[in-house]
């Protein structure tokens, strides 16, 4: 079974490299992961050459990989599951024997053999220690490359059999912003723990991190190197334990996932005069799409976890520098700036998440123009009044308040970009996106690193926007003269309105005269 799903891997992998973008997104992500991997390893290299302490460093870098795998599908929105465990619900084959199979054939791909070479850091500072050391090094990296792989479909499966009810969505949900809120103020307090240690001496740093199992494999080459065998021996065999542990843990949840059904809300009384929207806002086809394009954002988990999240870190990062740098720090006034970026960034595959449903927008006469507008006013309907607030309250609890002006005149013209920018985005860098809804932290349909570093490139156009309101900022400033510096307000307002019209105008012709070609492209 684990030889079938490792061929089938590498069979969907081969397939998967046709074309020239995808290729080149593929070796473009290779050299990534590779100078990520060549980084760690001469890090390590760096720091036993330095003062013997490559095992401390080791120690510590294993630790960030391994947070890195347990964090990243909440960060991303999603994890690589190219084989989807559903495929396989209907063949006789039982929850252990297909875990064991899936976690073998996850293993095979880009990211697991990056981290795999940049575990095999460990090596250099083993090999100066004699063959023992080394031999329980190999086999420390590759127990320690498991650990991190199989924790990180632990946290995933995990997530998805909390989300099995609407409330248990929610929290999920919820639970995902904490985790990437927790990031930024984890880092600080790690760059403050971090030099104590390391005043104190490697040996106390060595011993904190080699406490934790992302240590344990530095941990018995140094027990090895010490001819203390039956604790080297034994860290390696607590490693193998855990890694079977977690395993068994995910077969587990594999099961629970392949045989409990999905349970919504509960049934929903149908008004007989529809919803409170619908009272307030005039019947047109464009407030028809809004309206439902709201209900969505509101009820669908996937699009919950695609907005949220990056909107409560957009707005934390900045905030979290700013109260450790002091009151006073510029960045953050203007936190709504990052929160409308990522939120944009997050959520810009609004046809991949519709998916096969996009046909019928396709066969719908002449609605892409209400389809489009329609989507731009939803996401600034939940994005707009948070942004909102930030820009009026972040730059007095800085107490800048003469920097106001350059706040809202700014993020004026971002906000309205950015809700041109998300529907360009989802016509001309779309993925698809199963329709998953047990577990909305899994999709296979990942934008890759070619479609990533397009939408990167496409921010830019925030930027663009923003041009006339910086120059009319700057000018205001270099002239003194504060009625300049509050007409960049209406200037941003004007940028953005017009921004948001010019990329939606984009977007629609895109929609009509590449309909087709983006449904086979967001079909799972």
């Amino acid at each position: 079974m684990v030889g079938v799903l490792i061929r089938m891997r590498l069979r969907l992998l081969s397939h998967s490299l046709r074309g020239a973008a995808r290729v080149g997104g593929f070796a473009a992500g290779a050299v990534l992961g590779l100078v990520s991997a060549v980084i760690t390893a001469g890090a390590i290299a760096a720091a036993e050459a330095a003062g013997g302490t490559g095992l401390t460093a080791a120690s510590l870098l294993f630790l960030v990989w391994t947070l890195g795998w347990l964090v990243a599908p909440i960060l991303a929105a999603g994890s690589d599951e190219t084989l989807q465990p559903e495929h396989f619900a209907l063949l006789p084959v039982g929850p252990r024997k297909l875990a064991l199979g899936l976690i073998a054939a996850a293993a095979v791909g880009l990211a697991p053999v990056m981290t795999l070479l940049a575990f095999a850091g460990l090596l250099v500072p083993a090999a100066s220690r004699g063959a023992g050391p080394l031999a329980v090094a190999g086999v420390g990296a590759v127990l320690q490359a498991a650990l991190a792989i199989v924790a990180s479909r632990v946290v995933v499966g995990w997530l998805g059999s909390a989300m099995r009810s609407r409330r248990g969505r929610d929290l999920g949900v919820l639970l995902a912003s904490g985790v990437m809120l927790l990031i930024i103020p984890a880092q600080m307090l790690l760059g403050s723990i971090v030099p104590v240690l390391v005043g104190a001496g490697d040996s106390a740093l060595g011993e904190v991190l080699r406490l934790l199992p992302s240590g344990w494999a530095p941990g018995a080459v140094r027990a090895a190197s010490a001819g203390q065998w039956p604790l080297a021996m034994g860290l390696l065999a607590a490693l193998l334990v855990v890694v079977g542990l977690l395993t068994l843990l995910w077969s587990e949840l594999l099961r629970r996932r392949l045989t409990t059904p999905s349970t919504g809300s509960g049934s929903v009384a149908k008004r007989a005069g529809g919803g409170w929207l619908e009272r307030i806002l005039p019947a047109t086809p464009i407030n028809a799409v809004m309206i439902k394009e709201i209900r969505l954002w509101w009820r669908d988990n996937r699009r919950r976890v695609s907005l949220l999240p990056g909107l409560l870190l957009g707005l934390a990062m900045p905030l979290f520098i700013g109260f450790g740098n002091g009151p006073g720090n510029a960045a953050l006034p203007f936190a709504a700036l990052f929160a409308i970026w990522l939120s944009m960034l997050n959520c810009g595959n609004l046809y991949g998440l519709d998916g096969a449903a996009l046909r019928h927008t396709l066969v719908a006469p002449e609605v892409q123009h209400a389809e489009v507008r329609g989507r731009q006013l939803a996401w600034l309907a939940f994005v707009a009044p948070v942004v909102a607030v930030a820009a009026l309250v972040l730059p007095a609890v800085a107490g800048q308040a003469g920097v106001y002006p350059w706040v809202l005149g700014v993020t004026a013209a971002v906000l309205g970009a950015a809700s041109g920018v998300v529907v360009l985005l989802s016509v001309f860098t779309p993925f698809p996106v199963p329709q998953q809804r047990s577990n909305p932290f899994t999709a296979a349909g990942q934008p890759g690193f070619a479609t990533g570093l397009k939408q990167f490139a496409m921010s830019v156009l925030l930027v663009v926007a923003a041009i006339p309101v910086l120059a009319v900022l700057i000018t205001g400033t270099v002239l003194g003269n504060d009625w300049l510096l509050w007409s960049s307000v209406p200037v941003g307002v004007l940028s953005g309105v017009v921004s948001a019209w010019a990329c939606g105008r984009i977007a629609v012709h895109r929609l009509r005269t590449w309909g087709p070609e983006l449904l086979g492209v967001v079909q799972p």
